[in-house]
């Protein structure tokens, strides 16, 4: 059975519809032809030059975070984003965003996150005032454990980055109820102090909101690296098109690391 790329798009619009974007945002098809057939769907996270050329000829890229955003007024083939579009449309191959719809869908980003730290999901964070699923997830671990624990629990699952994994709290405090937000959490903070949880795990926090924070709060927080907190969410993509095709259409995740931190000094040794 040959699979159309008009197909893959109803499926994934369905499971992350383009209505729970945000405003700002710039979700759907980059670049492809609707009617074309696919030959396969590799998945990732960000659209760099790398992960494009990982792509087969006549594939789709299926991204998290959009290529062309702010301030695009031209996909010139002399500029860095324009390049990547050119080499997409010679070669047949099609580019398609889902990125804060994937944030607030169910299943969405927050959710496999969770999964992949071990929570079993109870609710959501931040609900959409529209009836929509929202941002964030609160979830239990199956056993309490120390925040210590915790935390080396969250670098074991995650994928390793530069960044790593730091976190603000009692080390031997206990961690039970959780909540987490793929991607960039502070904006979170005040609803995660009153959401009766032990722990926040979330990404780019700086240094301000944070400290404010901990000042009025005994939650404690765990930041990773922005790509690791979204990278499950490629997986969670790849189940829901392996189920919706099966055979007829291949499907894999770019093991392709784009965090953009690639250099750490440890002990006055660089990595």
């Amino acid at each position: 059975m040959t699979v159309r790329l008009a197909t893959v798009i109803e499926v994934l619009d369905e499971a992350y519809p383009p209505s729970l974007a945000q405003s700002w945002d710039s979700v759907g098809l980059v670049c492809g032809d609707p009617d074309d057939v696919l030959s396969s769907v590799t998945i990732a996270v960000d659209a760099t030059a790398a992960v494009v050329a990982d792509v087969p000829d006549g594939g789709l890229l299926l991204a998290h975070h959009p290529l062309l955003l702010r301030g695009v007024d031209t996909v010139a083939a002399d500029t860095a984003k324009g390049a990547l579009v050119h080499r997409l449309i010679r070669s047949g191959r099609s580019l398609f965003t889902a990125h804060t719809n994937a944030d607030s869908a169910s299943p969405g980003v927050s959710d496999a996150l969770a999964h992949a730290l071990g929570l079993a999901v109870e609710a959501v964070l931040e609900p959409s005032p529209a009836d929509h699923v929202g941002l964030g997830r609160i979830g239990t671990l199956p056993e309490p454990e120390s925040l210590s624990a915790f935390v080396s629990r969250v670098e074991s699952r995650l994928p390793t980055t530069s960044w790593g994994v730091r976190a603000a709290g009692n080390p031997e405090m206990a961690v039970s109820r959780v909540a987490v937000c793929g991607g960039a959490g502070d904006s979170l903070l005040d609803t995660v102090a009153a959401a009766g949880v032990d722990a926040y795990v979330t990404a780019d926090l700086r240094h301000h909101p944070a400290d404010e924070h901990l000042r009025a709060s005994e939650v404690a927080l765990v930041d990773v690296a922005h790509w690791a907190s979204e990278y499950p969410w490629c997986d969670q993509a790849a189940d829901l098109l392996r189920s919706a095709f099966g055979a007829s259409l291949s499907v894999r995740v770019c093991p392709i690391r784009t965090d953009p931190w690639n250099v750490t000094m440890v002990a006055g040794s660089t990595h």
